[in-house]
């Protein structure tokens, strides 16, 4: 079992920054892959990036150059650092690990955490 638990959330204004961090219990945080979705108002669940157990990464065209995905394993800790936030930033961000499969989607997640809310103010 991996328990995880996001904070960093809150409101900013737009073009300003904050990091997301995602505590992960379990000794096998390093083998897992990881990976920040989020969910607006009225919208499906997307991911934004992505961090393999391999250690590659990849983000989403809507948040590259902007957000970045890292993690600490000797900490179990997954960030986000995400710059020139946007008003369409707004959404509820999940952690999520998975033992394999198709990263981009959700269904091959195993674990998830309960959501940070990410509000921008324009």
């Amino acid at each position: 079992q991996v328990q995880l638990i996001e904070s960093g959330g809150g409101l900013v204004q737009a073009g300003g920054s904050l990091r997301l961090s995602c505590a992960a219990s379990g000794r096998t945080f390093s083998s897992y892959t990881m990976s920040w979705f989020r969910q607006a108002p009225g919208k499906e669940r997307v991911i934004v990036a992505v961090s393999s157990w391999t250690g590659q990464t990849q983000h989403a065209d809507s948040v590259k150059g902007r957000f970045t995905i890292s993690r600490d394993n000797t900490k179990n800790t997954l960030y986000l650092q995400m710059n020139s936030l946007k008003p369409e930033d707004t959404a509820v961000y999940y952690c999520a690990a998975a033992e394999g499969g198709n990263y981009a989607d959700e269904k091959t997640y195993d674990y998830w955490g309960q959501g940070t809310q990410v509000t921008v103010s324009s």
